[in-house]
């Protein structure tokens, strides 16, 4: 019997070690611009096979490979920090109201819907049981968190996950070299530019000498819009362009819809070798993660699939 504990306790050292490994490693890659790599971002996780915003979601993504897990969060009537992309929650669950003017223990008795608005039995997660459930594991982008950066801070500290999330703004640079105070050059910050203001070039700039930050969200309308080669000579071994391939309008017409109907290369292929992406933002993970394996072009080893097929999915719990 106690040999038996011995060899599960050095099991699970040895597991907690290696997820330990990937968020160091990931780091260092979004920390090295050039280093070929691009990363893969799971759209509010994989929310073609469980609920947006969803434990459930998360946890698919991370065993799928995915490198970045982006969720949104929002603030309940007490104060406790939630997963929810749109102020209401009808669009998402069996419920309806604002989140802002919900109570959290109102919003526990609401289930999440499907991508095929069919009800669950997902439930609406805390940002602390996600920060819980991925410690170590995946790097996060906070979307809207920004907003509550003391409490998302004071969340990161207290379960040990300060170095795995990323907050995306597009507040001025010196707005955001405010919020951030102390914790400059502590906290992944991304700054979200889009190429259609007349000041985004001077925009870029100013965050460069500000806050000199690892990645930027740059949003173009068209290939041809001459600003981009001007970001892509500034930002060249300097910080990862991040583009969304959710739809053409963010990104020069080469969405997932690109890539998954006319093939990879016209879509994900165009954004890597021409726009120098680092980094794409995807509601098709898969799609994404085969093309870079492929490509040799991921940042962390994929998990098989026989790995992926034999694990139980644990669902939220009362």
């Amino acid at each position: 019997m106690r040999k038996a504990l011995i060899l599960m306790t050095l099991a699970l050292c040895g597991l907690l070690t290696a997820a330990q490994t990937r968020v160091d490693s990931l780091r260092q890659h979004l920390l090295t611009p050039g280093d070929g790599t691009v990363l893969v971002v799971a759209h509010r996780g994989d929310w073609r096979n469980a609920p947006e915003n969803s434990l459930e979601a998360v946890e698919l993504s991370i065993r799928m490979g995915v490198d970045i897990v982006e969720v949104d969060v929002r603030r309940t009537l007490d104060g406790v920090l939630v997963l929810m992309h749109n102020p209401t929650i009808r669009a998402t669950t069996n419920g309806r109201g604002f989140v802002s003017l919900s109570r959290y223990k109102r919003l526990q008795r609401k289930r999440l819907r499907s991508g095929c608005r069919l009800e669950t039995a997902a439930k609406i997660p805390t940002l602390e049981e996600v920060l819980v459930a991925t410690k170590g594991r995946v790097l996060l982008n906070l979307d809207k968190g920004f907003d509550y950066f003391d409490e998302i801070v004071a969340l990161a500290e207290k379960t040990g996950t300060l170095d795995q999330i990323i907050l995306k703004s597009s507040k001025s640079p010196r707005k955001i070299e405010k919020t951030l105070g102390d914790y400059k050059g502590k906290v992944l910050v991304m700054p979200k530019v889009r190429l259609s203001r007349k000041d985004a070039l001077e925009r870029i700039d100013e965050y460069i000498e500000r806050l000199d930050p690892p990645l930027f969200e740059i949003i173009y309308r068209s290939d041809d819009d001459p600003a981009m080669a001007q970001v892509r000579e500034k930002l060249r071994g300097r910080s990862r362009i991040w583009i969304n391939t959710l739809w053409d309008s963010l990104c020069g017409g080469h969405s997932d819809d690109t890539s998954f109907y006319e093939g990879p290369d016209a879509g994900y292929g165009f954004l890597i070798d021409t726009m120098e992406a680092g980094a794409l933002q995807t509601d098709r993970s898969a799609l994404l993660i085969d093309y870079l394996r492929e490509r040799e072009r991921r940042a962390t080893p994929t998990p098989n699939k026989r790995f992926l097929w034999m694990q139980s999915l644990p669902m939220s719990t009362d």
